[in-house]
């Protein structure tokens, strides 16, 4: 899929535009009331654990400027952790620590910081400063996942995520996100890291992009993208799938994490999903969801709804089965 093209052919491609997702689906389909639980980790959090959702471990919760002075004896026994705003957006504010050295705390990148620096990142957690719309937050610790080893040559300085579309319970679209060094070891494909689109019906990659430019390698481990493929693949669908009739959002992205031993595990949702997964899957959206809506309409379990969009989202494309 070329990245210069003009707009008839982006719509005869099937390329969904901003414009299109916003009216079309997130209005069209999402209430806002049920925003709420995708737009709060911790809510969502609550909601997976209800429902025996496997989800990373939550350490604690900092709610207010004065509980800061806490963190040193509720992380003493951990050399490990994450530390992010339960209303952040976008991958900002989050903060990987991967180890100490000495008084020292060893982020992802590999740069040591001090216990104050840890503090004042979590004050401005609290003061909104990584928080939709500028609210106050709150602070989420959680343990750091020991992502799947197969995947560890794929992500560099840190953990890769899968994105999964989920559209009426279809699951449409997905990409694992990987991380590299000029991302700070975050799986934020705005900040550097590496889209890797992936074949809804094998867990096989596709095409890498970076930066919204194909890439072949990842640019600090080097291994070829072309012979990744997501374990656990049927798992990853069937979690993403309840997440739609968990949070009423008929039109969301979930987001998945490879726990070594726990396999799929739920990190978080997205009420208003990006769009640049369809440059790593080089497929537009729009024919996919159109497909996706007719698979809704005539089956009603999970499974059947999994299973054919594991027949159609795969190399047989969805305008040419429509």
């Amino acid at each position: 899929m070329s990245l210069m093209v003009s707009p008839f052919k982006l719509n005869e491609l099937g390329i969904l535009g901003m414009n299109k997702r916003n009216i079309g689906f997130i209005g069209r389909y999402n209430q806002r009331k049920n925003y709420r639980l995708a737009d709060n980790k911790l809510k969502t959090k609550s909601a997976a654990i209800a429902r025996a959702i496997p989800v990373p471990e939550l350490i604690g919760i900092v709610d207010y400027q004065f509980q800061i002075r806490t963190l040193g004896t509720l992380l003493q026994d951990r050399d490990a952790f994450v530390i992010k705003p339960s209303q952040g957006s976008g991958g900002k504010g989050i903060l990987v620590i991967v180890g100490r050295e000495g008084d020292k705390f060893i982020k992802s990148s590999g740069a040591l910081i001090d216990q104050g620096e840890v503090h004042r990142h979590s004050s401005n957690i609290l003061a909104g400063l990584y928080s939709l719309g500028g609210r106050n937050d709150s602070a989420m610790i959680e343990a750091l996942i020991d992502f799947d080893p197969i995947l560890k040559d794929y992500s560099y300085e840190g953990v890769p995520d899968i994105r999964v579309i989920v559209f009426r319970g279809v699951p449409v679209m997905a990409m694992i996100r990987c991380a590299t060094h000029s991302s700070d070891g975050k799986a934020n494909l705005h900040q550097g890291a590496v889209g890797v689109g992936i074949d809804i019906g094998t867990g096989q990659s596709i095409c890498a992009v970076q930066h919204n430019r194909i890439v072949r390698q990842h640019p600090d481990t080097h291994v070829y993208f072309d012979s990744l493929s997501i374990p656990h693949w049927q798992q990853v669908l069937e979690l993403a799938s309840g997440c739609a009739g968990m949070t009423g959002l008929d039109y969301l992205g979930v987001d998945i994490v490879l726990d070594r031993l726990r396999g799929p595990m739920l990190l978080e949702l997205n009420a208003r999903p990006g769009l640049a997964i369809q440059v790593a899957n080089q497929a537009g959206l729009q024919h996919r969801l159109e497909l996706a809506a007719k698979i809704a309409d005539d089956f009603d379990k999970a499974d059947q709804k999994i299973a054919a969009a594991r027949r159609y989202f795969t190399s047989v494309t969805a305008q040419n089965v429509l």
